[in-house]
């Protein structure tokens, strides 16, 4: 009976692993559009080897901070390109940040935890080469990203922090989609933000949809909780991948009133 119950956890647990990056990383098929002027591609190489891609766009305003967008995982940072320009428009630079395996940088190596965390740690790294160093940097994630951007705004990478439907960890967000596997045995990743809330001492502001069914807002609600003065923007009636879309201009006039200069 044992052997048969092993047989049996191993031809359920396998494909579930193989299922697993599929959820995780599902980056968007063929190649995306080039962005115009503005923009510009900001290159660089995380300390694995692996090219790095951006876009930035400099702040009107030498001196100004740049906010550095981590996208979903279901896009690529093209398709935050609107949200950058809205942003620029109230004073910010802003730096788009892809991935490994996602779009510019699709097939260069595949997407796991460490490498998203080097692959914005080279961005970051780039800024700073331009004289954008963290005193000048925000940290804007969105749903994956928010787990890069923890990371980085834990290691002291930046002024400020914005986390736009966080959820508390990879592992918490898999037991919500798929509660009858042992999640904990089975992904690798883990973008624990709310292990590493408390050494997340930036100004934050969490941005979560009290409708959202992919990320529950109670995850939100608990990321806001537990990083020291956190600020939580509830968008009544918001879902996961709606925000941007039919709330763009409260958030990002939320985002823009957090991230003001004024603040310390």
């Amino acid at each position: 009976m044992r052997s048969r119950a092993a047989w049996l956890l191993l031809a359920i647990l396998l494909p579930a692993c193989g299922l697993y990056r599929g959820f995780v990383y599902p980056a968007p098929e063929g190649s995306p559009p080039l962005l115009d002027p503005p923009f510009e591609r900001l290159d660089a190489c995380a300390h694995d080897g692996t090219p790095v891609h951006a876009y930035y766009v400099a702040p009107p305003d030498e001196g100004a901070v740049v906010v550095v967008v981590l996208h979903g995982n279901g896009e690529t940072m093209e398709n935050q390109a609107g949200l950058a320009i809205d942003l620029h428009r109230r004073g910010f630079g802003v730096a788009l940040v892809e991935y490994r395996g996602y779009g510019l940088s699709k097939g260069v190596a595949r997407p796991d935890e460490r490498g998203l965390y080097m692959d914005a740690a080279a961005v970051l790294e780039a800024l700073a080469g331009r004289g954008v160093r963290s005193e000048r940097v925000a940290l804007l994630g969105i749903s994956l990203g928010t787990g890069v951007a923890a990371e980085m705004a834990a290691c002291g990478a930046a002024r400020a922090l914005v986390l736009v439907s966080p959820f508390t960890s990879m592992t918490d967000e898999a037991h919500h989609v798929v509660p009858w596997l042992p999640t904990r045995w089975l992904v690798p990743d883990r973008y624990d933000t709310l292990g590493k809330a408390r050494a997340i001492v930036a100004p934050t502001l969490v941005v979560h949809g009290d409708a959202d069914t992919v990320v529950p807002f109670a995850m939100g609600r608990a990321v806001a909780g537990a990083i020291p003065d956190a600020e939580l923007f509830v968008v009544h009636g918001g879902h996961h991948n709606d925000l941007f879309r039919y709330w763009r201009r409260p958030v990002v006039d939320a985002i823009a009133a957090f991230l003001a200069p004024r603040r310390p």
